[in-house]
């Protein structure tokens, strides 16, 4: 009896101590859990991760607030996510107060529209802290075609 109630425990003690982390996640983890939904298809996921008010700039263009990013390439990012592999070269992050910036270099690889794709890419996301939580404040996305 005292060894399922100690086994209970310390069970009951990983699940919290996981949801807690989870509750605390850091800038680069919050940037990785949106770059995951997409490729999961998981919008409600995704979308949770964005403020309400974000600006996302990407090949000139402008989005500037969730519900148009979410009516517009939210769809197309998930649907390309899906078919693609997505991989970081690099990645820094800078967390000052409740202000963060996540610089990272990728690599993808895939296909869009039944044409393979390679391509280098660049993305500078800023990210805000409300409690425990980050969220994603501002994207930048750039890209070019490998040689």
């Amino acid at each position: 009896m005292r060894l399922q109630f100690t086994v209970g425990a310390l069970l009951a003690a990983a699940l919290f101590a996981s949801s807690a982390s989870s509750l605390a996640a850091t800038p680069k983890e919050t940037l990785a859990a949106f770059h995951a939904a997409l490729s999961n298809g998981d919008k409600a996921k995704a979308t949770s991760l964005l403020a309400p008010e974000i600006t996302i700039y990407e090949s000139g263009y402008v989005e500037r607030s969730r519900e148009e990013y979410a009516g517009h390439h939210l769809g197309g990012d998930m649907e390309f996510a899906k078919s693609a592999t997505r991989k970081v070269l690099k990645q820094t992050e800078r967390i000052d107060g409740k202000t963060a910036i996540v610089w990272e270099e990728t690599e993808t690889t895939g296909t869009a529209r039944g044409k393979p794709v390679h391509a280098f890419g660049t993305e500078t996301a800023v990210l805000e802290k409300n409690g425990d939580n980050w969220t994603i404040v501002h994207v930048h996305w750039s890209s070019r075609k490998a040689k």
